[in-house]
């Protein structure tokens, strides 16, 4: 093949990947295959990435920066390919190149799998971090586990989800690099024996299960960094080589349980844990992600700076919820019982390094284990937990010398649990919320009690999201519009956006503006086709409401509004004058039942709306089938409507709230988490708030004035739309009603009825619904308007903003130059 092109860059990327191709695979252009092209082409960028990331880490030991740890049980990081791709400024050369030599590059990027190494918004945001501490010239490492199978991938059959295994490793992932010379030995059980020397207390731990941790470095990209961040992932092996003798003799299973012991560490993120070993597994998965990340911590800074007294000066950790907290008592452990520190010189060190970043103020998502298990699998970890609580318990009494109830509920170890939150609160320097609401609930409520003894511990950062993935790679239309209109490099600089809000009074960029947002349906509506074969119209209003699934999210009341839309439109044909896709995509933990139940609910919703004459042409319910990264950078852009429904003051934050923002879509949603934030920047007038506030609920919860009953006794929309979960009309999937549904709305479980108040929040929801829509239909050129305004101020929520805000009151790192 002759390629004849004036351009030298794109003629040097085709003889890159034409050589890549001869070299790595004996093949040539015209005989590889798609995965061949996308190995070769992600190898080429791949090259230019490792001379960078090598010359910046060498850089930043020869200057003895101080160093972030950002340990996170999950990074969601999606595809690489693009981002790399945008971030390193040749997206557009590639793309060329690939077209030169006669190949669809879309169709490149589509080889590559996500990876599984996230849920939702808590790995998101670690991604995103990561990228902005990239960008920002910031040393850094993200600290997570190489799941070897990730969550699990989607499938929805007669209705409701099936888990399939994410092989997501399945081809190899060309962006790591193995580090086998950096492997860790992390212990569990076995026996702890104190042996008193002239030196002092010396404690010796035998009989132990031994796993080793290998790490995986991938080099994260920023925009035109000079330093690319490192996302270290542990993998775990067994220690012991295969058994050959027990094989031989026919003991088949003893031949490889050591193997299997280590192994399944990370084969798969949060395994369910509804069960006693998937609590067992998950509390494995943490202490091996926790010590491997400290030993070499510590290993790496004796080697480099040889004091460890001088640690804070070098290293920063910041605990992204609350999975990675056992690194806390872990460092203890490191530096008394392998360094010969005495417990005030490690204490002192361990809480000037440790910082905790809280996502939830939900008691059943703040991290607790069983007392009797946690001793068992980490006898020496449980010790030094016993010795912090009881001294943590002495400080809280001369502050609360007269109320035992109050410093049994603030201990880090209480009715047989050990709880990770109360042990972040107790050591860490800073404890951070992630909105500004959520930090002053943090203070106000969930650790009152401790902010009234340690004020200076306690602020708030609100979140962000990097507006290189989530505009200029998920739209880059309207990317390339804003840039456009602007003075200075819209990637590099988040606070550009502020500059298009004249713009919005600007009828031909809105025009415009507009038009890239119908091209985003149509695409979006060809992709549903191609991946799903499912057909909707381009031309409806899309409606979105795509996150974790979780009660709290109440994915419930949108069904419920759902049920209602359809019942008005069985009554009156006219009731809508243009069609609605309401479109979900969401993952229910695998043993989380109520969240699959309603994923079930969404399903036959959909079969009963899609399917009736009366309805079809004017709603459509569709369920994206294994939403992740790559699914939302095609879904985001085509939204007109954000549905952000959580129940006020349980959402800490969200950021797909601001995802959709940037890309144009108007929030429908609560006062809750960041969308009291993106009410603050866009004005009451360009946002759509229903429901109750933080402090209504607050109330009714405390003088129990909610009563569901009685609203569903004297509401008669409500009464037919909740009559409908039971009264055999919706397509059951396996002939099972919704009567459980049904008897949590109006009863409750543990006698607390409608616990997220969706019947309560209903009317005011069904209302804004409808001025929503009023907007959309009959005042399109204001909506467009507010659109335009949305993405303005979005920049905001640049997580350059975040980052920038962690660094200034938190980490105190140096840039490199």
């Amino acid at each position: 093949m002759k390629i004849v092109n004036n351009n030298s860059k794109v003629k040097e990327i085709i003889s890159n990947v034409e050589n890549k191709l001869n070299n790595n695979f004996g093949t040539t252009l015209e005989e590889a295959t798609r995965d061949e092209l996308y190995k070769a082409g992600a190898g080429c960028i791949r090259d230019d990435i490792m001379h960078l990331w090598t010359k910046s880490r060498k850089k930043t030991e020869d200057l003895g920066l101080k160093k972030l740890y950002y340990m996170s049980a999950e990074f969601l990081m999606g595809r690489a390919y693009s981002n790399n791709l945008i971030n390193s400024g040749v997206l557009r050369d590639y793309k060329e190149a690939f077209e030169k030599m006669g190949i669809d590059f879309d169709d490149i990027l589509d080889e590559e799998s996500d990876p599984g190494l996230g849920n939702g918004g808590l790995g998101r945001l670690a991604a995103c971090f990561l990228d902005s501490l990239s960008t920002l010239n910031l040393p850094a490492i993200g600290c997570g586990i190489r799941y070897e199978y990730g969550l699990f991938r989607q499938k929805i059959i007669d209705g409701s989800q099936v888990e399939v295994e994410d092989d997501w490793l399945r081809d190899g992932f060309v962006w790591e690099v193995e580090r086998p010379e950096l492997t860790m030995e992390v212990h569990f059980n076995g026996e702890i024996r104190e042996n008193w020397t002239e030196d002092g207390l010396k404690i010796e731990h035998y009989n132990y299960h031994t796993v080793l941790a290998v790490p995986y470095d991938v080099p994260v990209m920023g925009y035109k960094t000079n330093a690319p961040a490192t996302l270290r992932l542990w993998s775990a092996k067994s220690k012991q080589n295969f058994d050959l003798h027990s094989f031989n003799k026919g003991r088949y299973e003893k031949a490889s349980a050591d193997s299997e012991f280590a192994e399944v560490i990370s084969k798969v993120l949060y395994p369910a844990d509804d069960h006693m070993q998937g609590k067992l597994l998950r509390l494995k998965q943490f202490y091996f992600l926790t010590s491997a990340t400290m030993q070499l911590m510590v290993k790496h800074h004796k080697e480099k700076r040889g004091d460890l007294h001088t640690l804070p000066e070098y290293a920063a950790v910041q605990i992204n919820d609350t999975h990675p907290t056992l690194a806390i008592p872990e460092l203890m452990r490191i530096l008394m019982d392998e360094e010969g520190f005495g417990w005030e010189e490690a204490e002192d060190i361990v809480s000037q390094i440790f910082n905790y970043t809280n996502h939830t103020i939900m008691a059943e998502a703040l991290e607790c284990w069983d007392e009797n298990m946690f001793k068992l699998l980490l006898p020496r970890i449980y010790q030094i937990i016993c010795v912090m609580n009881q001294k943590y318990c002495e400080r809280l009494r001369t502050y609360y010398p007269n109320d035992e109830a109050k410093i049994a509920y603030m201990a880090i170890i209480g009715n047989n649990q050990i709880r990770m939150a109360n042990l972040c609160v107790a050591v860490c320097h800073r404890v951070n919320g992630v909105s500004q609401l959520h930090g002053d609930i943090l203070k106000t409520n969930l650790f009152h009690d401790s902010y009234n003894i340690y004020p200076q511990k306690f602020l708030a950062i609100t979140n962000g999201i990097t507006h290189r993935r989530w505009l200029a790679l998920a739209n880059p239309e309207l990317c390339d519009l804003i840039q456009d209109n602007v003075r200075g490099d819209l990637l590099g600089d988040y606070r550009l956006f502020e500059k298009i809000m004249p713009m919005a009074d600007d009828a031909e960029f809105c025009k415009k503006y507009d038009a890239i947002k119908q091209r985003n349906k149509r695409r979006l509506a060809k992709y549903l086709k191609q991946k799903q074969g499912i057909e909707i119209n381009p031309d409806s209003l899309i409606d979105v409401q795509c996150k974790r699934l979780h009660e709290y999210k109440r994915q419930l009341l949108k069904c419920l509004h759902i049920i209602y839309l359809y019942k008005q439109v069985k009554k009156n044909p006219d009731f809508l004058s243009k069609p609605i896709t309401f479109i979900f995509g969401a993952k229910a933990a695998p043993g989380y039942q109520r969240a699959k139940e309603i994923i079930r609910l969404i399903n036959s919703i959909g079969d009963m709306v899609n399917n009736d004459p009366a309805t079809k042409d004017k709603m459509q319910v569709v369920f994206v089938e294994n939403y992740s990264v790559s699914v939302a950078e095609v879904l985001i852009p085509a939204a007109d409507i954000s549905e952000q429904l959580s129940t006020a003051g349980l959402e800490a934050s969200g950021t797909g709230n601001m995802k959709f923002m940037m890309n144009g879509a108007l929030t429908l949603g609560t006062m809750d988490g960041a969308n009291v934030e993106i009410f603050e920047q866009v004005g009451k007038e360009n946002i759509f708030i229903f429901g109750a506030t933080v402090d209504e609920i607050n109330s009714m919860k405390q003088y129990r004035t909610y009563n569901p009953g009685t609203i569903f006794e004297q509401n008669p929309m409500i009464r037919e739309v909740c009559n409908c979960l039971i009264a055999g009309e919706l397509p059951r999937y396996g002939k099972r009603k919704y009567s459980d549904i049904y008897q949590s709305l109006l009863f409750g479980e543990h006698n607390i009825p409608d616990q997220y108040f969706v019947l309560y929040d209903l009317p005011s929801y069904v209302e804004e619904f409808e001025k929503v829509y009023d907007m959309y239909i009959n005042h399109h050129d204001e909506w467009v308007k507010k659109a335009v305004i949305n993405t303005a101020k979005s920049g905001f929520f640049s997580s350059d903003r975040t980052i920038e805000e962690y660094n200034e009151k938190i980490w105190n790192l140096p840039t490199y130059k």
